[in-house]
């Protein structure tokens, strides 16, 4: 039988202006997110016909790993204070999975 995980796939649209910028900071929060104790993976994809364009694929080992990712320190300071600003759009959308489809 296989594991239970949470799934969270987002995307993000930035502001042409600011697309290097958000690609910087996505590689720091991807790398701070990975260390976190639920954190399964941590993912993150830019379009290579829209580069303003990120996909980023989350996976916890429960609901509330991902609700403390969305608390921690690096969450708020990069997510929070410095990505989201720079997007022009975002959506979030979350999943449980089970690994069945592999």
């Amino acid at each position: 039988m296989s594991k239970q995980f949470y799934q969270v796939i987002a995307h993000y649209q930035a502001i042409p202006e600011k697309s290097d910028e958000v690609a910087a900071n996505l590689a720091q929060l991807a790398e701070a997110s990975r260390n976190e104790p639920d954190n399964l993976s941590y993912t993150v994809s830019r379009a290579l016909d829209n580069p303003h364009h990120f996909v980023i694929i989350e996976s916890y080992g429960s609901k509330a790993g991902f609700a403390a990712h969305r608390e921690s320190d690096h969450f708020q300071q990069i997510g929070v204070a410095r990505i989201i600003p720079a997007l022009e759009d975002r959506t979030v959308t979350a999943f449980y999975g089970d690994g069945s489809l592999d």
